[in-house]
């Protein structure tokens, strides 16, 4: 019997490792690793992620203080998308990329090191993609220069549809375009943890039938 419990506890604890060994391997070295900074302590994951008394409503096991800010949109009289202030998946992101909070601020703690440079977006949005809309048939219908979704496929992301691939809940967010894992589709090699090479516009142009 309990060499039993053992084999069990064993195929419980292989996919686990088959899971995570590649997020860590692509995280290790990236920009996203904070090993080597003083603050994380050498671990790469917990200023974003902890394993225990942390929150699920932002992303999994979400350990980093979550921005407050409000946002100014883009906005444009061509878009049909209706805008609202960022989901939980892109304020994920902003949560450092919008320089009011910093990156050193997680477990509970108040850091001091905050972003800067071209990795500051701000918390003005206007002049950046639009993020955490609602892009489904209906929008590119009305647009009537998006694809469809549900139908077109992605190449560099084998063969899956945009709304398999890229979209979150079912909308454009930051990571519908940047993989900050590095763990899917180009953005391994891709300094700008992009998913898809954009070569000659090709990210824009999965979703924009230009």
């Amino acid at each position: 019997m309990k060499r039993r419990l053992l084999i069990s506890s064993w195929l419980l604890v292989i996919p686990a490792l088959l899971i995570t060994k590649p997020i860590f391997a692509a995280i290790s070295g990236s920009w996203h690793d904070f090993s080597d900074y003083s603050f994380s302590g050498g671990e790469s994951c917990v200023p974003c992620h902890a394993p225990h008394n942390v929150s699920s409503t932002i992303a999994p096991l979400w350990n980093h203080t979550v921005t407050t800010a409000s946002f100014t949109l883009y906005s444009s009289p061509t878009m049909n998308a209706t805008l609202g202030q960022p989901s939980a998946s892109s304020k994920a992101c902003l949560s450092c990329h919008d320089g009011t909070v910093a990156i050193d601020s997680f477990g509970g703690k108040t850091g001091t090191s905050f972003i800067g440079g071209r990795d500051k977006i701000g918390p003005n949005l206007s002049d950046d993609h639009p993020v955490s809309f609602t892009y489904d048939t209906v929008l590119a219908t009305a647009d009537g220069t998006l694809f469809d979704p549900s139908t077109k496929t992605v190449p560099g992301l084998g063969g899956k549809t945009i709304a398999q691939g890229m979209l979150i809940g079912g909308k454009i967010e930051c990571s519908s375009c940047h993989d900050v894992h590095k763990s899917k589709g180009y953005s391994p090699s891709s300094a700008k943890l992009l998913i898809i090479n954009n070569s000659g516009s090709a990210l824009c142009l999965t979703c924009h039938n230009k």
